[in-house]
């Protein structure tokens, strides 16, 4: 994650990034309070959905990126073209020297707010040539706005975060999700039943940016998922190097998708052995 850029810079991206996440929560908040949204169109699977809520929440993040980064670009889950993970990769690949590029997921947990259920969020976040360099992963319900910065602190709100310490996998609260195809999760249950009796517990919340706040946060101990999107991970896993967590990108191995790991120092060996 290195890279020189100076600290006036990433502070003010680090500023965009909660503007444009706070823009999109309200407007969120909002409907899903009005509780009559339903889902649009289907991606990936008939499972993977997208609302018009997710159109209009990446819309109003995009104007507040036109208004305050005119040059910058722009990846965001809905405005994807070709598979996701190609367009996201060919993207990351583009940013030059000197070039930014915002990674957005406008409501990450679309089905959990579809559903009702109180676990949705905004991402925002913004790279360079050598990674990360600021993000933001908003809860509108809770009014949770989480934020990092490269070489910089991460932050709920003014409280610095700091990532689990615990030490005992068999005593670890583990975060997890599940893919949208079948097929996947049926090989991803293969994994959960190979580590639930050596863990603590699992959770999944089925937000994958809120997760990875949640660890940055210490309330989940570590964190995994397979078949994660540029947009899911971006401003999470940031969260997770600032608050001290190790943080990995799995390779694709074996037919399984590639995917990210969080966890303190003291489990990631272990984890990472019984999830690969």
């Amino acid at each position: 994650m290195g890279g020189v850029a100076a600290p006036g810079v990433v502070s003010a991206l680090r500023e965009v990034a909660e503007e444009a996440a706070l823009a999109a929560g309200a407007l969120l908040r909002e409907r899903f309070e009005a509780g009559v949204e339903r889902a649009l169109a289907t991606k990936s699977t008939p499972t993977d959905l997208v609302s018009e809520a997710d159109l209009a929440a990446e819309r109003a993040i995009r104007a507040v990126l036109a208004a305050r980064r005119p040059d910058d670009a722009v990846l965001g889950e809905e405005g994807a073209t070709g598979d996701g993970a190609g367009s996201a990769a060919e993207a990351i690949r583009s940013v030059g020297a000197g070039g930014h590029l915002w990674v957005v997921d406008p409501l990450d947990g679309t089905v959990n707010f579809l559903q009702g259920i109180l676990a949705w969020c905004v991402s925002v976040a913004v790279r360079d040539a050598h990674g990360p360099l600021a993000g933001a992963v908003l809860d509108p319900l809770r009014g949770e706005l989480f934020s990092a910065a490269r070489d910089g602190e991460a932050r709920l709100g003014d409280a610095v975060l700091a990532g689990s310490a615990c030490t005992d996998l068999a005593r670890a609260v583990v975060g997890t999700g599940f893919a949208y195809d079948a097929g996947a999760r049926a090989e991803q249950g293969e994994v959960v039943a190979r580590l639930l009796p050596r863990v603590g517990n699992l959770r999944r919340l089925g937000a994958c940016a809120l997760d990875l706040a949640w660890a940055a946060a210490g309330r989940l101990d570590a964190f995994y998922e397979r078949g994660v999107q540029e947009w899911d991970v971006a401003a999470g896993e940031l969260l997770c190097m600032r608050a001290g967590l190790v943080v990995e990108r799995l390779p694709a191995r074996d037919g399984a998708a590639a995917g990210i790991l969080a966890a303190p120092a003291a489990l990631a060996g272990d984890l990472r052995a019984l999830v690969a």
